[in-house]
């Protein structure tokens, strides 16, 4: 296994001048095993839970403040997902899914999208404190794949020409899932004002071709450097550029601090109907499987 910081658990920013594209490239591989060992999850949730979490990553590292957060939601009707969540904040990275083990049964081991999600709709949510901003982009849950319902989404609701690929896979008892977003931008300006992208501009094709002929075993291989990679994909062109690296963790942020901190903000009488027989208030965090038991008189 290389000893290069751009293998794994890692996302490497990526822009191209003369195209006007810019692009953001992730790779997983502890991080997912953390997020995924706290659950007894069916090997099609967890393949689905790690592409989530890749996609998540490449949104979170589009983020220019530190205290951004990206939340990916996915809600369902009638499919065998019920709700898929995950988050970004400040490189860390955390999610779960809840599924009906019934309708799962039945859709076999390579199931497609709809049969996952039925008739859904996937929701991003961009926060920025310091500008006291939120925005959420909501489209249909349609397509082949979570990277295509993710391409709808740039489409839709950003109309930013945009590619989109996730892959995720084990390897020798671990898992490693990988990403691809490039994008094409206004004069290659991040920041510039999106109204002016031309959907036809005649680089785009260009460069959709080259980060659209990754192979998913790219993508999920440790032993391949993500600027090797980018190397492989763009070598022709006269001038790329890879930014700064964001090394990515998991981050739930359910500690027992956190839970009183959350709690306390409860009027009394709300807090005194949540005690239990037992004299407690018990929290269950449904990202990393614990639970807190919280005495009442700790919150006064």
């Amino acid at each position: 296994m290389p000893t290069t910081e751009l293998s794994t658990d890692v996302a490497l920013g990526v822009a191209i001048p003369a195209r006007n594209a810019r692009g953001r490239i992730a790779r997983l591989g502890p991080v997912i095993d953390a997020v995924l060992g706290k659950h007894d999850y069916p090997p099609v949730i967890e393949k689905l839970l790690a592409e989530a979490l890749v996609l998540t990553a490449l949104l979170g590292s589009l983020l220019k403040e530190k205290e951004g957060q990206i939340t990916l939601q996915a809600q369902t009707e009638a499919g065998a997902i019920e709700l898929l969540v995950c988050d970004y904040l400040g490189g860390n990275l955390r999610g779960y899914i809840r599924f009906n083990r019934e309708r799962l049964a039945d859709v076999g081991p390579s199931p497609s999208l709809f049969a996952l999600f039925g008739k859904g709709y996937l929701a991003i949510t961009f926060d920025h404190p310091i500008m006291n901003e939120r925005y959420q982009g909501i489209v249909p849950l349609e397509g082949e794949s979570l990277a295509h319902a993710a391409e709808s989404f740039f489409a839709q609701s950003e109309q930013i020409p945009s590619i989109v690929r996730l892959a995720a896979e084990k390897r020798d008892g671990q898992w490693f899932g990988g990403g691809l977003l490039f994008q094409h931008l206004p004069e290659g300006e991040e920041g510039r004002d999106r109204l002016h992208t031309r959907l036809d501009h005649p680089d785009w094709p260009h460069v959709a071709i080259l980060a659209g002929s990754v192979k998913a075993d790219e993508l999920t291989d440790p032993e391949l450097p993500l600027d090797d990679l980018i190397w492989r994909l763009f070598h022709e062109e006269d001038e790329v550029r890879t930014l700064a690296a964001i090394h990515l963790g998991k981050g739930c942020r359910c500690d027992p601090d956190y839970v009183r901190s959350v709690l306390a903000r409860f009027p009394a009488e709300e807090r005194e109907a949540m005690v239990g027989d037992d004299g407690f208030i018990r929290v269950d965090c449904e990202f990393c499987s614990s639970s807190f038991a919280i005495e009442p008189n700790e919150l006064s």
